[in-house]
C-alpha cells in the first residue's frame, strides 16, 4: 500500500456495523442489512461489517447447530482446539454470504475471517482475547473503496491457531475493529430498537433510551439485560468509540452509549433482571473459613455474584446451573449450608443515584407494597440489586419502573 493511500485511509470516516444472528438469519432479513451497509456508505462513511452466525439453534448454520451436529458424529465431547474449528464455521459461511451479496448490489466487498482482519488472540481455546490486533489489511481495502465484511466470535493466534472470543464474541469483535480503527462509532444491529429500560417482554410500556453512559449499560448487560455484551461495552469504553444500539429492520435512531448521558428521568435509568439464580446460605464454624470456602468454589470455576459476610454466616448466590458442583465443594469441605432455588436478581441501574438519600428505602418501600420480598441485597455507586423470589419477577420489574417514573417519554 503507498504511504499516500495509508494517509488517506486514516483520514476516512470509519463505521463498524456489526449484524447479529437475527439479522442475518434468511435472505429477507440479509436484504435489509444489506441496505443499512449500503446506507451508510451512501452517507460518506467507509463502513466495516462483522455479522455473527446465521440463525440460532436448530438452523443449519447455527453456530450450537454445529456444535451439536459435531458432537453426534463423534459421540461425545471434543477438545477446545478442535471445537472453536467448528464454532468458527458458522461466521465464516456468513461473512461469505453477506460480502457476495453486497457484490451483487454493486459494491466492492470482501469476506475476512477474523485473522484475515488482523484480529490475534491469545491460546485460550473458547473464551480467547484480543492480544495483538493489526488494522493494515482492513485499512488497505477500506483505501480501495472495499466492503471488509469481518467473520465475528473469532481469531487466530500468532501459531495460526483458530480461536474463539466466548459468548457475546461477535459484539467483542465489533467493539476491538472501533478500537482498533478509531472508528467515528460501531453500531450494534438487532431486531429492537435499542436498550430499553426494562425488558418488554415483562413490561410492554417500557421505553428506548435514547443514550446511556458506558458505565449505565455495563450495568446493565452484567445484570441480565441481554442487549450487548458487556466485554464489547468495556472495550469501547476505553477506546472512548461510541456504541449505537439500533434496529435492522427500521430507521429508528437506537440508543448511543457514550461517555455521559443526561436522560431527562429519575435517578434511575434502567430496571434489569437475571432470573435461574440460586442463594446459598453457608454457616461459618472458624474464623477464615469464608475465604477458604470463597477459594474452593472459584477453583471450581463458580463465579459468586451477591455476596454478604457475617461472622457465623456467609450467603451468596449463583447460576443455578451449577449448585450441583457448589454443593459437592462444601459437602467436602463439611460445611454445613442450605440452599433456595428458583431466585432472580433485580438491578435498579442508574449512574445519577450515587450521593442521592432515600433511593434504597424507596426500591424496598416499592417492592414491599407490591408484596415482593427482599431476601438478601447488595448495592454500588448506580447499582442496587435485591434478591427474590423467581415468580415474583415481572411483580418487581413494574414496581420499580413505576416508583422511578421510567415509562415517561425521553
Amino acid at each position: 500500500m503507498r504511504q499516500e493511500d495509508l494517509c488517506c485511509a486514516r483520514d476516512m470516516q470509519i463505521i463498524i456495523q456489526k449484524f447479529g444472528g437475527t439479522s442475518v438469519r434468511n435472505r429477507e432479513n440479509r436484504l435489509k442489512a444489506v441496505a443499512k451497509v449500503i446506507q451508510a456508505k451512501k452517507s460518506g462513511y467507509s463502513p466495516v461489517v462483522v455479522v455473527s452466525a446465521m440463525g440460532r439453534l436448530g438452523e443449519p448454520y447455527a453456530t450450537d447447530s454445529l456444535i451439536a451436529a459435531m458432537k453426534e458424529q463423534i459421540g461425545g465431547e471434543m477438545n477446545a482446539r478442535e471445537q472453536d474449528m467448528v464454532m468458527s464455521c458458522g461466521e465464516t459461511l456468513s461473512a461469505a454470504v453477506m460480502a457476495s451479496m453486497l457484490e451483487a448490489q454493486g459494491y466492492a466487498a470482501r469476506a475476512l475471517t477474523g485473522g484475515q482482519a488482523g484480529l490475534y488472540t491469545d491460546e485460550r481455546f473458547g473464551s480467547a482475547n484480543v492480544e495483538h490486533p493489526q488494522p493494515e489489511r482492513l485499512r488497505a481495502l477500506l483505501a480501495e473503496g472495499i466492503i471488509p465484511v469481518v467473520a465475528g466470535f473469532q481469531g487466530v493466534t500468532r501459531d495460526a491457531e483458530i480461536t474463539t472470543l466466548g459468548r457475546g464474541g461477535s459484539d467483542t469483535t465489533a467493539a476491538v475493529l472501533g478500537v482498533m480503527l478509531r472508528a467515528e462509532m460501531t453500531e450494534i444491529y438487532t431486531d429492537v430498537d435499542g436498550i430499553m429500560t426494562a425488558d418488554p417482554a415483562i413490561l410492554p410500556e417500557a421505553r428506548v433510551l435514547s443514550g446511556v453512559s458506558y458505565s449505565e449499560v455495563f450495568q446493565m448487560a452484567d445484570n441480565g439485560a441481554k442487549v450487548i455484551h458487556p466485554k464489547a461495552v468495556e472495550i469501547s469504553m476505553r477506546g472512548n468509540i461510541p456504541l449505537v444500539i439500533r434496529n435492522t429492520f427500521n430507521d429508528k435512531p437506537g440508543t448511543r452509549i457514550t461517555n455521559d448521558q443526561q436522560n431527562g428521568l429519575d435517578v434511575l435509568v434502567s430496571v434489569a433482571h437475571d432470573a435461574n439464580r440460586a442463594q446459598i446460605v453457608a454457616e461459618m464454624e472458624r474464623p477464615g473459613e469464608e475465604a477458604e470456602v470463597l477459594r474452593r468454589l472459584a477453583d471450581e470455576q463458580i463465579s459468586i455474584d451477591l455476596i454478604n459476610i457475617f461472622p457465623q454466616k456467609l450467603l451468596f448466590t449463583i447460576d443455578q446451573r451449577l449448585l450441583p458442583k457448589a454443593r459437592a465443594v462444601l459437602e467436602a469441605m463439611q460445611v454445613r449450608h442450605s440452599v433456595r432455588a428458583d431466585c432472580c436478581k433485580i438491578s435498579a441501574i442508574g449512574s445519577a443515584m450515587h450521593g442521592v438519600p432515600g433511593v434504597t428505602a424507596r426500591i424496598l418501600q416499592a417492592l414491599a407494597r407490591s408484596g415482593v420480598s427482599v431476601l438478601q441485597s447488595a448495592d454500588s455507586h448506580m447499582t442496587i440489586c435485591c434478591l427474590i423470589d423467581a415468580s415474583q419477577t415481572a411483580l418487581a420489574v413494574r414496581a420499580l419502573h413505576g416508583e422511578f417514573h421510567l415509562e415517561r417519554a425521553q
